[in-house]
């Protein structure tokens, strides 16, 4: 008696529903990448955009709600509470993101981000801001 093989168009759907799978169940993986609204502790996002705007960050970055905030250096900070990823290297997460903000030669050596001397208040405050940008 002869066993039959799956044809290989069945092989195929099977491959292709095997990967849709899996690529659906890792896109929610982690709560670091939803758009779930993140708390920065002491942090005020009013201060922040006004710290976002006196440290001129709008040179390098577009940033929604900032006046002139038009640079393209840098990467566009829209929907940042949406992002996953700060620099391609760490979760986003408020800790991290500050940590990025103050000093992101320690989280990414050698990046064009410059250490503006922001305070570590100041990023708390900005870190608030940027998650309000969904």
């Amino acid at each position: 008696m002869m066993k039959s093989r799956p044809s290989l168009q069945s092989a195929c759907a099977f491959l292709l529903l095997a990967c849709a799978s899996f690529a659906a169940a890792s896109c929610g993986a982690g709560s670091s990448g939803s758009s779930e609204h993140r708390v920065v502790e002491n942090g005020d996002a009013q201060r922040g955009r006004s710290a976002i705007e006196a440290y001129g960050c709008g040179a390098c970055h577009s940033i929604p709600g900032i006046r002139a905030a038009n640079g393209m250096v840098g990467p566009p900070l829209d929907h940042w509470s949406q992002r996953r990823i700060i620099a391609g290297q760490v979760p986003n997460d408020p800790e991290r993101l500050i940590t990025w903000i103050t000093v992101p030669q320690s989280i990414e050596p050698g990046t064009a981000m410059p250490n503006m001397g922001v305070t570590d208040g100041q990023a708390r405050d900005i870190a608030a801001y940027l998650y309000t940008l969904r």
